[in-house]
């Protein structure tokens, strides 16, 4: 069913649909929308830098435009037009890659100087029949720092007839010198809608009917690429017969699950029920289905669920049955619990794409996840707790108020290696000059005004001898650099309007800032560990504490952030979160989330 060439030979169908115009484009209406309006106007770039994943038509574009800019319409007297007309000799050689003033060259095979050297010879003489010389350069990050180097110059005064057309998927390889000098196109990933809609129209034009499910599994694994799902579609064509593509021969193709399966499989390890899922996940890897897939559908499935349930809107890409199914998740399940779900899954997804036997880390990745499911949910915990009398009943001071107010220390359950989320100085937008009035306020300023290193040198390698407005008098460790004090008087003179002195004095100090704050952390560790309620949930949990972390010393104390891991929780590795809030000067029982 499928069209053959005069000779017999096929052509496969992400070349015999490549789009000729801007018109055949799908999923780039601003990039069109620019090209347009540039050509239209004259205002036409010399250089163009066409950036985007695999498949989305950088190189496609890049033809396009030197179409544009060269065909003389079917009586050969047109100028520069968005929509060439396909017959010229200009565009007709253009599209057949033998235009002998279109010049494509790939980066990938030609990185050296000579092979750019050969273009800045080219560029000085005129084209031989076209209206504009036009290089094409694909994959241009791969080219050497020199050859970058070499085009330079000729890239930012070139010629009126020469025109350059880079495309590349690595943007950040290519030197700012050169993005400094080209127009920057991003074309975007295409949704999955719009492919799932492109490859429907494709397949019937093949004279195949795509099923809806069909087409949107191969949507789904072309991840925005046009080419990459033009390429699944021709497996698919090849691998169907009777004349329709079914959605069960694109998942054997493609190795995937039955995706309601996966749905069985969530639910059974939400549930707890674990011999199930080990049943269901044994039937789908005779299937052939693919442990890295599985599980990276298992994360669909857990997003999915958290997405319906706080955004009941958010359905895009679900068919009615997962929708259904999602939505029952998300009224069943919490939304801690879901949360806890997805870093379990996050995380087994590492462990399984790097394990000698997917297979079996994605079956321990379930029954951590199936065992965790029987825990005590922490809220319960706190619930149980203050049953009866309150919080005074289990040691713990009332709340303060449902906002705390005033410092705050955050006591944070979750498994080991879990990155901690730092508060960060902003800088300050200065209405009127600061006046410090103690070290701690010396250092919070130089922290707000981003002089990271002198900021570091005072919390760390200095000891304070004497301070008062305008003197500052210390001792320095030799990690301190060496001109300290100077910077200091220079930077505290300029931003206050006043004159500062910082010397480095010849007696000692007292401790560190960094010192007192590990002191004072160390203390408050022991009595926040020694709490009734910390103690409790411990016991519940079975977990042991680990660590604690605290913020930067120049964060002003309210927005200091504690954590207390707790790791090893009921026998299992799972990640826990909950947090207590803990007023830092008195230790008081503030509030607790989840």
């Amino acid at each position: 069913m499928s069209e053959q060439s005069a000779v017999g030979e096929y052509r496969v169908l992400a070349r015999k649909y490549r789009p000729q115009t801007f018109a055949d484009m799908i999923g780039q209406e601003a990039l069109v929308r620019t090209l347009t309006n540039a050509i239209q106007s004259g205002r036409i770039a010399h250089a163009f830098m066409l950036t985007g994943v695999r498949g989305v038509g950088k190189t496609t574009t890049a033809r396009i435009v030197a179409r544009a800019l060269n065909c003389t319409g079917e009586d050969g007297t047109g100028g520069p037009t968005p929509m060439p007309c396909g017959k010229c000799d200009a565009c007709v050689s253009i599209a057949a890659d033998r235009h002998p003033d279109v010049m494509e060259m790939d980066a990938a095979s030609r990185t050296g100087v000579d092979d750019i050297r050969e273009i800045i010879d080219g560029v000085r003489y005129r084209p031989i029949s076209a209206r504009y010389k036009i290089y094409i350069i694909d994959e241009v990050h791969m080219l050497s720092k020199n050859a970058f180097n070499a085009l330079l110059k000729t890239l930012e005064e070139p010629p009126e007839h020469t025109k350059f057309l880079f495309a590349t998927t690595e943007i950040r390889k290519v030197p700012v010198t050169v993005l400094s000098r080209c127009q920057r196109f991003d074309l975007r990933r295409i949704e999955p809608i719009v492919l799932a809609d492109y490859f429907t129209g494709v397949a019937t034009k093949e004279g195949w009917t795509l099923d809806p499910e069909a087409a949107d599994l191969i949507a789904r694994a072309a991840d925005g690429s046009a080419r990459d799902g033009m390429s699944l579609l021709d497996q698919a064509i090849s691998l169907s017969t009777g004349g329709t593509v079914t959605a069960d021969q694109v998942r054997g193709m493609l190795g995937l699950a039955d995706r309601l399966q996966i749905y069985d499989v969530f639910r059974s390890v939400m549930g707890g029920e674990i011999p199930t899922a080990l049943d269901l996940l044994a039937g789908m890897h005779r299937a052939g289905a693919d442990p890295t897939q599985v599980i990276q559908d298992l994360l669909e499935v857990c997003h999915a669920a958290t997405r319906l349930k706080v955004a009941p809107a958010a359905s895009e890409g679900l068919s009615g049955g997962e929708r259904q199914l999602a939505e029952e998740f998300g009224k069943t399940l919490s939304i801690a619990s879901l949360s806890r779900a997805w870093q379990m899954l996050l995380k087994g997804a590492e462990e399984v794409g790097r394990a000698s036997n997917a297979q079996a880390a994605l079956e321990m990745v379930l029954i951590r996840l199936g065992y965790v499911s029987d825990l005590p949910n922490p809220a319960d915990l706190i619930r149980k707790i203050t049953e009866g009398g309150g919080l005074s009943a289990a040691g713990v001071p009332a709340p303060a108020g449902p906002n705390g107010g005033g410092p705050r220390m955050v006591v944070h359950q979750g498994g080991g290696g879990m990155a901690t989320a730092r508060a960060i100085p902003q800088p300050q937008v200065m209405t009127e000059r600061p006046d410090p009035q103690t070290f701690d306020d010396v250092v919070a300023l130089f922290g707000s005004m981003r002089e990271a290193q002198i900021r570091v040198d005072l919390v760390t390698n200095v000891r304070l001898v004497k301070f008062e407005p305008g003197r500052i008098e210390f001792e320095t460790s030799d990690r301190a650099s060496r001109d300290l004090a100077g910077r200091v008087s220079k930077c505290l003179t300029e931003w206050t309007g006043k004159r500062w002195i910082a010397i480095v004095s010849g007696s000692a100090g007292g401790a560190t800032l960094r010192e007192q704050d590990d002191a004072d952390l160390a203390d408050r560790r022991k009595r926040i560990l020694a709490m009734a309620l910390t103690q409790q949930i411990l016991k519940d949990l079975g977990g042991n504490a680990d660590e604690m972390r605290v913020a930067p010393h120049d964060i002003p104390a309210f927005d200091r952030e504690v954590y207390v891991s707790v790791t090893d929780v009921g026998e299992t590795d799972a990640d826990l979160d909950y947090s207590v809030e803990i007023d830092a000067e008195s230790d008081d029982f503030l509030d607790s989330t989840f």
